[in-house]
């Protein structure tokens, strides 16, 4: 949804007094061996990236923002968010990093239970380090975050409670974290509830247990506690969520508390649409800039 071509958000990029003033979106494709395709992505660079684009020994953080299902790599920048960011910028309210946001097609940020599409292999083996070597960028981890929204909040979860070691910090809104029970989930894709529709192919049909666990956030913070603990973890969701995602939200909240993994965790009233991912889109860029400001 919200679909505008590429063509429009470089054009807007190239007016005078935006590209310098505001930033700009710099948007392209990733050959990947991987995937056997190409993969767009969109990278939103400050108004003071220009210096660093130079050669100068200017470099940045950089958060990575994985899209919802049904969007794609321009979403975050089109739906509104590109000038909410930009005004956060202008209050001194968050400091600069590139955002950059990847195609991530259906794939929940995962290698599909029957090896197809592997998409997470991607994501560490090419597009981390394509995009770590093509911009200024600082390559530790103390300056590498990962955010995402719904599918996306599944996989920023996911990929941070895998590979904490990667990554400083993580945060999800309205994350796609399901209590349900492979047996459980199988009935809803039978039945055609909209959960079911939701999931798709990518964790097998039926879905493959097995595979379902390596990918559980919740598995992952209770096998990796240790260096989860180091990560900062925000995350929040809609109470009225209309997919039920409050109930894993809630379930997370609890088994990182369980675990003694400090975090932030808000409910707030909502529910699962682009209105309530806007209202509280600037607390989790103001969350990942107050710890890249930290580990300077």
């Amino acid at each position: 949804m919200f679909r505008i071509c590429r063509f429009l958000l470089l054009f807007l990029a190239t007016l005078p007094g935006i590209a310098h003033a505001q930033g700009r979106i710099d948007c392209d494709a990733v050959r990947s061996r991987i995937l056997g395709q190409a993969v767009h992505y969109c990278v939103m660079l400050p108004s003071s990236y220009e210096a660093g684009a130079t050669g100068s020994s200017k470099a940045y953080p950089l958060l990575y923002f994985l899209h919802g299902l049904g969007d794609n790599e321009q979403s975050l920048f089109k739906s509104g968010g590109w000038g909410l960011i930009e005004d956060l910028r202008k209050q001194h309210k968050i400091g600069n990093f590139l955002i950059v946001a990847p195609e991530g097609m259906r794939s929940f940020y995962i290698n599909s239970a029957d090896g197809k599409l592997r998409y997470s292999d991607f994501f560490l083996r090419e597009f981390i380090p394509f995009i770590e070597t093509k911009y200024p960028v600082r390559r530790e981890r103390q300056a590498r975050a990962v955010t995402g929204l719904s599918m996306g909040g599944y996989g920023a979860l996911r990929l941070a409670f895998a590979h904490p070691e990667l990554f400083s910090s993580v945060s999800a809104q309205s994350a796609a974290l399901i209590t349900d029970s492979p047996q459980e989930l199988d009935l809803a894709v039978r039945s055609g509830a909209p959960l079911g529709r939701l999931l798709g192919t990518v964790f097998g049909s039926p879905i493959d247990a097995a595979h379902w666990k390596e990918n559980d956030p919740f598995t992952l913070a209770r096998r990796n506690k240790s260096a989860v603990a180091h990560l900062a973890i925000y995350f929040n969701c809609g109470e009225d969520d209309d997919f039920g995602f409050e109930k894993g939200a809630e379930a997370l909240h609890g088994e990182l508390r369980s675990e003694g993994i400090k975090h932030e965790f808000h409910l707030y009233p909502g529910n699962h649409s682009a209105a309530y991912f806007l209202s509280h889109l600037g607390e989790t860029m103001e969350f990942h800039s107050r710890v890249f400001e930290a580990q300077k």
